[in-house]
């Protein structure tokens, strides 16, 4: 909770220095220089602004509580849940324009209604000596000094608010190891800051001159004030056509580099590493530089992951291979096999990539099947069988220990699945059809055929003639007819050094 006093600490002398170089500043000079006043004038005038700030002031403090109240609850709890700290965190960061809103609503409308009505009352029964137009001007000048006020507040606020956002992050971290993010939503839009501040900048002082002016010139000679204001709407409208396209230029000026370096960021998250054009001389300069710098890296350090996941499915895929010299390049031919499939199935590079990883792969739950099994010369009994048709489910289980999980998912499936039937007679779930995910249904069929060729202790290996008439005759029973064919097609090219038989 003193983090939260400390906040609501700093947003009251915000609140004050706004008050006083808005309402204090400006306005008192504003009505006291520009207009002259009888002493009872001014006594009537600053009773009816210190009635006027009262009600104000209760009309704001129910609208500032009602804004801060999500950030209040956070700190109200000794363990706030997830839900109220990010409740507090959206609160936080839209506190910047409900401050704008809470000056341009309660604050202005509980000053100058209150100010309007009594002084409208004061000049009826004489109180006042002031003419009655004088009121209209001093709304006007009201609204100019509110939306000064609110502008210098806005930004106060932006920079009193990362007090307890940075808090926030870290109680959601360490509570609950969550980021608090706002996903990319724009609560104050870049473009509304720099239109508001720039034109109300370069409009405020022009109109409030304009008024003073008004109120002067009537004092010296009522005649000359047509001809003021036909010069003096021509200014404003100039100023006001400047400023906007000032505002502008300002906004596309800082809006184009953004936009650019959002553009190569989300190219970034798509795994391309580009890096942006370094085009500008300002502090965007250093900012593009730095980008750059980091995605060169990321891409560094991509690569070299890249490299070592490569490095070591190859040396697990090797060393199962070497445990067993009858089955020695099995993993690798499988893998190539089923690359060669799912090229002719159109599958995307991704996964080609993932297909060649989980083939090379297939077997690692070997490693888990007892040597004396795993290498008897001669014919399995059934109970060595048995434990032989665990090695998927092996397999899956040694590749769910994998930390983070994510970078295995896309092999688990191959692993488990590639001894599946496409009648539903295989193992180890009995999965049936396109039951059977689309990588053990490749796999199955290349895993077969390279079985098939290969020389074991207790028999010779199949002729590819043989093996791939066998995987004719089990289309549409013990493998999927579509891949059977693609591998049939893949066998039957022109390419030599495959070995392939020649075309029939």
């Amino acid at each position: 909770m003193e983090l939260y006093n400390r906040f609501t600490k700093t947003l009251l002398i915000n609140y004050f220095i706004g008050s006083v170089i808005a309402v204090g500043g400006i306005g008192g000079v504003f009505i006291f220089n520009t207009l002259t006043l009888t002493q009872t004038d001014i006594v009537v005038l600053l009773i009816i602004l210190i009635l006027s700030i009262i009600v104000m002031f209760i009309a704001e403090y129910r609208q500032f509580t009602k804004d801060v109240h999500p950030i209040k609850q956070v700190y109200s709890s000794e363990a706030p849940s997830l839900s109220t700290i990010e409740a507090g965190f959206v609160a936080a960061n839209k506190l910047p324009w409900l401050t704008v809103k809470r000056v341009m609503g309660p604050h202005w409308l509980g000053l100058s209604f209150p100010a309007i009505g009594l002084a409208l009352l004061s000049i009826n029964i004489g109180l006042l000596s002031l003419p009655y137009r004088y009121v209209l001007f001093a709304f006007i000048g009201s609204l100019l000094v509110a939306g000064m006020h609110a502008l210098i507040e806005f930004y106060l606020t932006m920079n009193a608010v990362h007090i307890v956002t940075k808090h926030m992050v870290k109680l959601a971290k360490s509570h609950y190891n969550h980021s608090l993010s706002l996903n990319g939503d724009v609560l104050i839009s870049l473009k509304q800051k720099f239109q508001f501040s720039t034109i109300f900048i370069g409009i405020f002082p022009l109109l409030l001159f304009s008024l003073a002016s008004q109120i002067r010139l009537e004092e010296v000679s009522e005649s000359i004030i047509f001809n003021y204001w036909e010069w003096a709407v021509v200014i404003l409208i100039i100023n006001v056509v400047f400023a906007s396209f000032a505002s502008y230029l300002l906004f596309k000026g800082i809006d184009q580099p953004m936009q650019q370096l959002q553009h190569d960021m989300k190219s970034v998250q798509d795994g391309e590493f580009v890096k942006t054009d370094e085009l500008y001389s300002d502090e965007f300069s250093r900012l593009t530089y730095g980008f750059n710098h980091m995605v060169e890296s990321i891409k560094e350090r991509d690569e070299m992951n890249q490299n070592l996941s490569e490095s070591l499915i190859t040396t697990l895929a090797a060393a199962l291979d070497a445990k067993d010299p009858y089955t020695a390049g099995h993993s690798y031919r499988v893998s190539e096999y089923s690359v060669e499939i799912g090229k002719r199935a159109n599958l995307s590079k991704d996964q080609l990539t993932n297909l060649r990883k989980s083939a090379l792969l297939h077997d690692i739950g070997k490693i888990g099947i007892n040597d004396s099994i795993l290498l008897k010369d001669g014919k399995l009994s059934d109970e060595e069988f048995d434990e032989i048709k665990k090695h998927p489910i092996y397999g899956y289980d040694i590749l769910t220990q994998v930390k983070p999980i994510e970078k295995v998912i896309p092999y688990l499936e191959g692993v488990r699945h590639h001894h599946e039937r496409y009648d539903g007679g295989g193992y180890p779930d009995g999965l049936k059809g396109e039951q059977i995910p689309l990588f053990g249904r490749i796999m199955a069929v290349a895993d077969a055929f390279d079985a098939m060729t290969s020389d074991r202790p207790y028999r010779k290996g199949f002729t590819q003639e043989k093996a791939l008439s066998i995987l004719k005759e089990g289309k549409g029973t013990q493998w999927d007819a579509e891949f059977v064919d693609l591998f049939l097609e893949y066998m039957y090219e022109d390419e030599p050094t495959l070995r392939k038989l020649p075309l029939k």
